[in-house]
């Protein structure tokens, strides 16, 4: 659970009941007393009004209720601009994600910031977007997941036509263009395939994990790589 998440947990556990030990909260949260006693110190200090003390128990002030969502109209903006690219850019799966969670946002804001969801004049069209595309980034996305080797027929940009096993590591949407970034079979190395020039596609066997050929090892690669040009 996301410290995030067990604050507001915590939150809900003391406005619902008279007195809550420590020990209570660690059982149910599956963290010790210790962590629950520095949650409880960040609440106080972030302005929840906690009553009680260590040992005997802690309640939240009768009254006290958490605050809706709050954004800006800026933040707004920013919050749906990304879903909306999500949704044209992002394949099926994270298209229907990306909705579900705008209407999760959307209910928790106040409803007098309701209206700016809707009226954010930013957009992302998908007309002009293959629907190919957006399922072949999804299949893609599933293979990295579950750590599933990519058997590719790829053409690059001179059109040679080569066939190519991939171990997919990360996804890199660059100005309109997707990227699959992992270790090649063929070249023994690093290397990053646009998705637009994959001919053909399909997910083989999975792929260990083997000492210098993780996501981290990719991105330090590329880095010194840039360093070098």
């Amino acid at each position: 659970m996301r410290r995030a998440d067990r604050l507001f947990q915590i939150a809900q556990y003391l406005r619902g009941r008279r007195l809550t030990t420590a020990r209570q909260l660690a059982d149910w949260l599956a963290v010790s007393e210790r962590t629950i006693y520095r949650d409880i110190r960040d609440l106080s200090i972030s302005g929840v009004p906690v009553e009680g003390e260590a040992g005997v128990g802690y309640r939240i002030k009768a009254g006290f209720d958490l605050q809706p969502l709050m954004f800006s109209p800026d933040e707004i903006d920013a919050l749906v601009t990304g879903i909306r690219m999500v949704q044209a850019w992002g394949g099926p799966q994270l298209g229907a994600s990306g909705a579900a969670a705008l209407a999760k946002i959307t209910l928790a804001l106040p409803k007098d910031k309701r209206d700016f969801v809707e009226a954010t004049p930013l957009f992302a069209p998908t007309f002009h977007i293959d629907p190919l595309h957006g399922h072949r980034l999804e299949s893609i996305r599933q293979a990295i997941n579950r750590r599933r080797k990519l058997l590719m027929d790829y053409v690059d940009a001179q059109e040679q036509a080569t066939r190519r096993t991939t171990w997919p590591l990360a996804l890199y949407f660059w100005g309109g263009v997707w990227l699959v970034a992992g270790w090649c079979e063929l070249r023994g190395d690093f290397r990053t395939f646009r998705l637009d020039r994959i001919r053909e596609m399909a997910a083989g066997d999975c792929y260990p994990s083997e000492e210098g050929r993780h996501l981290p090892d990719f991105i330090r690669a590329m880095q010194q790589q840039n360093g070098r040009s």
